[in-house]
């Protein structure tokens, strides 16, 4: 039965083997089309797979925040062929705050079958590593820009994680990581427990938790470029 495979890539620069089954490796090298979020990624990350793959033999087609939604449809032609599709985005697991949930949705309205491989989720392990509540939590991607309606978020979402016991998850740009930890700092209270997860699986990995009140007298690392997953809960 043809089957869209939802494909995880290493979340930086880490071996493969460390992160990836050797299942993931055979599913790949059976698949000829491919929906991507970044064709140039996708096409390096192919070649770590396996690097004499004929890259030039496979099909892509763009799931990007500028490709044409309404190409979607057409994109799965080849389940209805009976070939394989692999969806691949920038870094970690599709369709789980990337790119990817769209298609997926069309494939399970269409009664194809779906088949997510085991890989690297940045959300998961840091709530794993977190010590926060990891039967209760959202993600909420990023936070807005402008200041005053970050505080009102983040106040809204300190309410949240005090009623319900729900660990709160979010991300921001690298190069202002830093920006967002003093606003965290500044604005949620100081027994609310606060980790910075960043570089997960990398070798700048570095995932610590402290009370609010514990980090204001400690400095965080420079990861103006460093992926980094914030979370806060009771």
């Amino acid at each position: 039965m043809s089957t869209l495979y939802l494909i995880p890539v290493e979340l930086g620069d880490t071996p493969q083997e460390r992160v990836l089954p050797t299942y993931n490796r055979e599913v790949i090298l059976g698949i000829r089309y491919f929906i991507v979020e970044e064709l140039r990624s996708a096409r390096r990350f192919l070649k770590r797979v396996e690097r004499d793959i004929n890259i030039d033999a496979l099909t892509f087609c763009p799931m990007g925040k500028h490709a044409d939604a309404s190409l979607f449809c057409q994109y799965l032609k080849p389940l209805e062929a009976g070939e394989d599709i692999g969806i691949i985005s920038e870094a970690g697991c599709p369709a789980v705050a990337d790119p990817g949930a769209d298609i997926v949705a069309i494939a399970q309205r269409k009664g194809f079958r779906v088949v997510p491989l085991v890989g690297p989720s940045s959300m998961i392990m840091s709530v794993m590593a977190s010590g926060l509540n990891g039967q209760s939590f959202a993600f909420h991607g990023y936070l807005p820009i402008d200041p005053s309606d970050r505080v009102k978020r983040l106040k809204q979402l300190e309410t949240r994680a005090i009623q319900e016991h729900e660990t709160q998850l979010f991300i921001e740009t690298p190069y202002r990581n830093q920006k967002l930890f003093d606003t965290l700092c500044q604005t949620l209270r100081p027994q609310m427990r606060l980790c910075v997860a960043a570089g997960i699986t990398t070798c700048e990995e570095w995932i610590v938790t402290r009370t609010v009140a514990d980090w204001q007298r400690h400095t965080l690392p420079d990861l103006s470029k460093t992926p980094a997953i914030f979370l806060f809960g009771v």
